[in-house]
């Protein structure tokens, strides 16, 4: 009798997403790509960034937290024009909004742009503290996020607060 060769370990099945509120599905998608994307794997990027954004289309509630996911998304995928969309979207709605400097940006330094990155930076250190008093709950899931572009914004000023 011949012996049977070992059975190969099943393919990780994705997450049945079927069940899930729009807002959770959107959720898991974003993080999914941003993990790939994390990791140098375009793959799971170009796989599921589509899902997410029609996850985000989806949406009956749409917030700074899932315009700025939704922004990272397009920049992702190289769609900035999308991405300075929604951050002009998100400092409409909510001046001052860090969301939308980090944004800005993302969206100027892939553009290579140091004047609007020097305006970006300045947005943000001149409403950082206000900001963060406000105690915004998606500031607390995006602390290293704030905490980076914070430190690059100082630097980029020999940390200097003010600015024009």
């Amino acid at each position: 009798m011949a012996a049977a060769e070992p059975a190969s370990p099943p393919a990780e099945a994705p997450p049945d997403i079927s069940n899930m509120s729009p807002r959770e599905r959107f959720n898991r998608l974003y993080n999914r790509v941003m993990q790939a994307a994390q990791s140098g794997d375009e793959a799971p990027v170009t796989r599921f960034t589509p899902m997410a954004l029609m996850a985000y289309a989806q949406l009956d509630t749409i917030d700074a937290d899932a315009r700025y996911h939704t922004a990272l998304l397009r920049v992702h995928t190289g769609d900035v024009e999308a991405s300075h969309a929604l951050a002009d979207t998100i400092l409409t709605q909510s001046p001052g909004h860090l969301f939308g400097y980090i944004i800005e940006g993302t969206v100027a330094r892939f553009r290579k742009d140091e004047k609007a990155l020097d305006r970006a930076y300045t947005g943000f250190l001149k409403h950082y503290d206000a900001e963060m008093t406000a105690g915004r709950p998606e500031y607390q899931e995006h602390g290293t996020s704030l905490d980076d572009f914070r430190k690059a914004a100082l630097e980029a000023r020999g940390g200097r607060v003010s600015g024009s």
